[in-house]
Formats: C-alpha cells, sequence, structure tokens
C-alpha cells in the first residue's frame, strides 16, 4: 500500500463531463427569454468573429446583455445563480461517484482530493448537489455591484487555453485566480502540492485538448468522457476518434459515472496504478539508501 499521505486529483471539466449540455442552457437562458439555445450560441461565435474577441468573454457579455434586455439583470445575481444551477441534469451515477472513488482511494492509502476547472459559470456549479464534493470550483465568475448584486462585468473568463493555468495552480496549491506571481514561481517538481503523476483529468471536448495534454505528457491521466446520448451524433465520434488519433488522451469512456461503469473501473484502475507506482518509488529510495550504508560501513 502507498503512503497514507500520497496525495492526489481528479480534475474535471463540468460541461458534458459531469453533467449534460452547458450550465446555462438549464434554467438561465430559458428564464432570460431565450428558448432557442443553438441559435444563442451560433451568435455567440458570430460575435467572437466579428469583434476577433475571446469566445467565452462574448458569452458572458451576451448573457449580461440579455439579461438587461429581459429586464431580468437579477437573475445574474450569485444567489439565483445557484439557484438555476440547481437544475442542471447530472449525468448517471455522480451524485454517488465522491463518495464510492474517495473509499477506494483511501483503501490505496490516497487522500484523493476533486476540482473543477471550468468555462461555465462558477456559482450555477456550486448550486449543484455535488458541489461540497469539490476542494476548489474554478468557473467563470462576474465582478457584482456590492448594492444590488447584479453583474457588472467578467472577473474571471476560462477558456481552452486559460484552463491549463489553472492545472498549474493545482499542481503547486495556488488556489485562487489572482495569484499571478506566486503560481509563476519554481517549485521543484518533488515540492510540489498535488504532482502531474498524481492527477488525472477527466474532459469531454476541444477545449479541453491543452488540459488532457498537459496531464498526460507530464504523466498523469487524462480521459475523454462522451455524453452516451449523443454517441450516434457524427460530431461524437469524429471528436473521440481524433483525440485517440492524436494521442490526446489516454482513456475514453461514457459518461456514466455509476459504480461497475467503464469510467468507474477505469478511474480505480488508475488510482490503484498511482498507489503501485508510489510503493515503488518508496521502494528504490529505501534501495539507495540501504545501498549507501553499506558502501559507508
Amino acid at each position: 500500500m502507498a503512503d497514507a499521505t500520497m496525495r492526489a486529483a481528479i480534475v474535471y471539466d463540468f460541461d458534458g463531463t459531469l453533467a449534460a449540455g452547458d450550465c446555462a442552457q438549464h434554467g438561465l437562458l430559458p428564464e432570460l427569454g431565450v428558448s432557442d439555445i443553438a441559435s444563442f450560441w451560433s451568435q455567440v461565435k458570430e460575435e467572437t468573429k466579428d469583434r476577433d474577441g475571446d469566445e467565452i468573454l462574448t458569452y458572458l457579455g451576451c448573457l449580461a446583455l440579455q439579461a438587461r434586455a429581459a429586464r431580468k439583470q437579477a437573475e445574474l445575481t450569485p444567489q439565483r445563480l445557484r439557484i438555476h444551477g440547481k437544475a442542471i441534469p447530472l449525468f448517471p451515477g455522480v451524485e454517488s461517484w465522491f463518495d464510492r472513488i474517495n473509499q477506494h482511494a483511501a483503501e490505496q492509502g490516497i487522500s484523493l482530493e476533486h476540482y473543477i476547472v471550468s468555462s461555465g459559470i462558477e456559482e450555477m456549479i456550486q448550486g449543484t448537489t455535488i458541489s461540497k464534493h469539490f476542494k476548489r470550483v474554478f468557473g467563470c465568475r462576474y465582478h457584482y455591484d456590492k448594492k444590488t448584486g447584479n453583474a457588472k462585468w467578467p472577473a474571471v473568463a476560462i477558456n481552452y487555453t486559460t484552463k491549463t493555468q489553472y492545472i498549474f495552480r493545482i499542481n503547486k496549491g495556488v488556489l485562487n485566480s489572482y495569484d499571478n506571481s506566486k503560481v509563476n514561481e519554481f517549485v521543484e517538481p518533488s515540492q510540489r502540492e498535488v504532482p502531474f503523476t498524481n492527477m488525472i483529468y477527466l474532459g469531454d471536448g476541444d477545449t479541453d485538448i491543452p488540459c488532457m495534454r498537459l496531464v498526460k505528457d507530464q504523466g498523469g491521466c487524462s480521459i475523454a468522457v462522451f455524453d452516451v446520448g449523443k454517441w450516434e451524433e457524427s460530431r461524437t465520434l469524429d471528436k473521440i476518434g481524433k483525440l485517440i488519433a492524436e494521442d490526446r488522451v489516454n482513456f475514453v469512456v461514457p459518461g456514466n459515472y455509476e459504480e461497475r461503469s467503464q469510467l468507474d473501473v477505469t478511474v480505480k484502475g488508475v488510482l490503484r496504478r498511482f498507489a503501485r507506482q508510489a510503493c515503488r518509488n518508496v521502494n528504490a529510495v529505501q534501495h539507495q539508501d540501504t545501498a549507501g550504508v553499506q558502501e559507508e560501513s
């Protein structure tokens, strides 16, 4: 068994990884008068291209404008966003997943932590029933008016490349969004809070590729999750095939977190591998120490 103080982490994307669809389409956008979700996203992409801007910042801006046009700015207060988060449908088995996987990790001598790094809205994710299981949720956020609580402008926008910044924050134990100096300080890999070799990344799509590749290349494990209900769609098949062909991930599994599912068995197997590797490293150090004593004597 590995040293009981060994730390490992599972880092999750949210939309399409733990839950179906996008955060805002469940509760929030309908409340703001948006009935055609696909049309809303097409508008975001068009405006992003026209302005040569960032898609996530454009999305957050479009949400705020839509709330203003509908005279429902109060829907973008932290309290209302958390309420809308309760409407997000989670994949099968997600609600019981954390206790089960934590127990399995403990049996391997691993202290397991869970993190979210998502382009979804942070307060909506915090409103879900599973938010209590995460050590930190990193998502998009607004600055809020101190008097009304209404959204004023974006405070944090996490896109496909800035996601990797948060992987390094978890790796180094810098669990905030503002401290750039500390996250950029050099820290010996052996001294980092959660080594990449003890990290699993779960994501579902193109926006997760930089994180998938980072964790995989640094010796951790990257797992692509797909929505079973969308398996027959050509876009899903192309996406999964591309991730495998380009060597972006270690495994591809359906988004089913139930016990004995492919995802469940895969993650448990990876955690056992982490524990085995930790034992191997400890034995190697002990062997070196013993050899050193023998040489001195």
